[in-house]
């Protein structure tokens, strides 16, 4: 329905009045849970009490605690947003439908990354025009982040952060006809850390017939923290904040300190006798668990959804090049991420020079780093999940290479993300600073990659054969 030209759905918690423009209609910050404070950010999330009349959706809403990050000389305000915007309600999702009719189209439900600590439904790179233009309902949401999303607190509900992304897709089970949308046919998709929630959703019984595809985007199956290299987090937290390390004595600790400790905990070192560290010392936060993601698909609705997965070329290049890393990086800087993440570090390394004979330091190192928080964590999901899924598991390689930061950024973490929202063309991802760089794109590569997410969508295939461990089953993207 309408009114005064403005549409109007329902949801279970109250009307709310979007925007209607050329391209459909996008209803912003409706809240599908009720904001958590004091003790109950350690709880599972609690439905939102509602309003009355019609809550305005027009426009941007607030977003979780989460601290400022930096790239150096790579914009990436795209890709964070706006950081944190304080407000009431922060467990929020946006909508974007081509029209808010009876029409069961396909839904995309997408969950951003940022380390666990940042990010939000604002960014500019999940613009959803594209896919409403074609026919599928976007949704972007944000979710607990941090402390309050993360922290593994005794006593208190783990990865509240994932519980946030559960109540989300509830939420579109129990709304999204209203907006236009299918809730028999709803994809799951997420990049970095959202594509490592999506894992975790896979793994998790209680997700059972929410969504029938999952795509992960550069994540992991093996990104989660063991329970006890979460307790070395919070043992530190809590003596940062000079708290017990319980809800309750977390209570009263506002939002500002939560973020102001978390450049305290960098670094930590959470190599165990079991376990090597997923980020590589990159956050403080993961997903906690007591088997991985990809050895726990059973458990999950794994075997009835269709997945989509894949990494990028240079996925390690974010995480050097724009800060000059990459061309200061020396032998010892190469040994030292293999000793984070291999038991025989200068083997491990000597075996990839071996690999790769020209490679300089900086691009051993980039390798080491995408390897350890991409590649083999999602190469080990795509394996377990083509042995129990009979929907099929389909794989890419993104390899498009970036001119950002004089030409040396590459097909780096989060590159492939303007050409999965075709806007590969938005004047503000390019220039030196920008994340596409100042070089043209290739013609069609963001149509080729967004219509096969589209796709995948609609009926659980990109267009290329499922994978059984062969890498003729790769699809190619550059």
């Amino acid at each position: 329905m309408s009114q005064n030209n403005t549409p109007v759905v329902r949801t279970p918690s109250g009307a709310v009045g979007g925007v209607r423009d050329h391209s459909g209609e996008r209803y912003c910050a409706i809240p599908y849970a009720a904001t958590p404070t004091g003790a109950a950010r350690f709880a599972p999330p609690a439905p939102h009490p509602g309003w009355d009349g019609i809550r305005d959706a027009t426009g941007p809403g607030a977003t979780a605690p989460q601290p400022v990050r930096d790239f150096g000389a790579l914009d990436m305000r795209p890709y964070f947003g706006p950081g944190w915007v304080r407000g009431a309600d922060y467990l929020t999702l946006d909508v974007r439908t081509p029209a808010a009719d009876d029409a069961a189209r396909p839904v995309m439900v997408f969950v951003h990354g940022g380390g666990f600590v940042t990010g939000s439904s604002q960014a500019a790179l999940y613009d959803g025009r594209a896919f409403t233009r074609d026919g599928v309902v976007l949704v972007t949401l944000n979710y607990r982040l941090g402390v309050s999303g993360f922290l593994d607190v005794p006593g208190a509900m783990r990865n509240r952060g994932l519980l946030d992304v559960l109540a989300a897709l509830r939420w579109v089970r129990d709304t999204i006809s209203a907006f236009g949308g299918d809730p028999g046919n709803v994809t799951l998709a997420g990049q970095s850390a959202g594509a490592t929630l999506v894992a975790g959703m896979l793994a998790t019984p209680d997700a059972a017939g929410l969504f029938r595809q999952a795509v992960m985007q550069s994540g992991s199956g093996t990104g989660a923290f063991t329970p006890e290299q979460a307790a070395r987090v919070t043992r530190a937290a809590t003596a940062e904040l000079g708290v017990e390390p319980t809800a309750d004595g977390l209570a009263d600790i506002p939002d500002e300190q939560f973020v102001a400790v978390l450049p305290r905990l960098a670094g930590l070192d959470l190599r165990t006798a079991t376990a090597t560290d997923p980020l590589v010392g990159l956050s403080p936060f993961s997903l906690v668990l007591d088997r991985q993601p990809a050895d726990a698909l059973g458990l999950g609705p794994a075997a009835d959804v269709a997945l989509l997965i894949g990494t990028n070329t240079r996925e390690g290049n974010l995480y050097l090049v724009p800060q000059g890393a990459f061309d200061t990086s020396r032998h010892g800087d190469v040994v030292a991420v293999a000793a984070q993440t291999h038991s025989d570090p200068q083997a491990t390394v000597d075996g990839l020079a071996a690999r790769l004979p020209h490679a300089t330091h900086g691009e051993l190192r980039s390798a080491l780093l995408a390897d350890a928080l991409f590649g083999s964590g999602s190469a080990r999901m795509a394996r377990a999940h083509s042995l129990v899924s009979a929907r099929g598991t389909y794989v890419y390689r993104f390899g498009f290479h970036s001119t950002a930061v004089d030409g040396k950024l590459g097909a780096a973490h989060t590159v492939e993300l303007p050409f999965v929202f075709d806007i590969a063309d938005s004047p503000w991802l390019h220039g030196n600073t920008g994340l596409l760089g100042p070089d043209v794109v290739p013609e069609g590569l963001a149509r080729r990659m967004h219509s096969s997410w589209v796709s995948f969508a609609r009926n659980g295939s990109p267009g290329w054969d499922g994978y059984r461990g062969d890498d003729a089953a790769v699809q190619h993207f550059e």
